[in-house]
């Protein structure tokens, strides 16, 4: 029998989440979902997101993916689930004075990043991954930053835009950065050896471009580690000067301005 029409109107059915659907009852006493995401996360570390399967996962488990069925029911799932595992990492500052919301911003965003870097494989998978902000550890973030930037001063409708500012600038730095750590990965080399082989062509492609040139015999030379995070604390102050900016002014720009009865 076919499944009945939806009803006109009707809204659709929930969308399933591996956040919300109910653990099995029992759990193999050799294999938890735990032990299977922990495995993951090592085999995405090592090898890639391209080597991760169901199948090479069961074997170094030491059991069959049918097994691993029992407790994910698919490979996005499982990679919903290591993403939340890495956002565990992050470190949410325990401050609650409201006048230290920017360096509790700035620790938390740097911590972000940090953790990003460390798990570069996220890079290919971060956008993809629609469900993975239900995790607890996701949302722990999400729930840090509302409280921070409310207590700071913001309505809460402005807090969640400032929060997801804040979180988009940082993600999008980093994923960058992690793609490019993944194509040094790759080369063999160290990054002063790889950037320092880029150079000599990267500076021929620039000879008709003034600025370019200029920017390039800056940087050449550099520790490009160090170039790496001074670009992105140049970012966050410019992101963290608009929402102070913000903060500091609400107050006037939430209450309208009487007319003037002289005009």
């Amino acid at each position: 029998m076919s499944p009945q029409k939806q009803a006109e109107g009707e809204p659709p059915p929930p969308v399933q989440s591996v956040w919300t659907r109910p653990r099995a009852g029992r759990e193999q006493p050799a294999l938890s979902r735990d032990q299977i995401v922990a495995e993951a996360l090592r085999l995405l570390d090592s090898d890639g997101i391209d080597a991760l399967s169901m199948r090479k996962l069961g074997t170094r488990l030491g059991a069959g993916a049918t097994s691993l069925y029992r407790h994910v029911a698919n490979k996005d799932e499982l990679i919903e689930l290591a993403i939340d595992e890495i956002y565990g990492e992050i470190e949410i500052p325990r401050s609650t004075d409201p006048s230290t919301w920017r360096t509790d911003a700035t620790l938390c965003a740097q911590s972000l990043r940090a953790t990003m870097l460390r798990h570069p494989w996220i890079a290919s998978v971060l956008g993809e991954m629609g469900m993975s902000y239900l995790g607890p550890n996701a949302m722990r973030l999400a729930e840090f930053l509302l409280a921070l930037f409310t207590r700071a001063g913001l309505p809460t409708t402005e807090a969640d835009q400032a929060a997801s500012t804040l979180v988009a600038y940082v993600t999008g730095m980093a994923t960058s950065e992690a793609a490019y750590l993944n194509v040094l990965a790759r080369s063999g080399h160290t990054e002063q050896q790889y950037v320092e082989s880029l150079w000599p062509t990267a500076e021929q492609a620039a000879e008709s471009y003034p600025h370019l040139r200029e920017g390039y015999a800056e940087q050449r030379g550099k520790d490009p580690r160090t170039a790496r995070d001074e670009n992105f604390r140049y970012g966050l102050d410019r992101v963290l000067d608009g929402l102070a900016t913000r903060i500091t002014h609400w107050p006037n720009a939430r209450t309208p301005t009487p007319p003037n009865p002289l005009r």
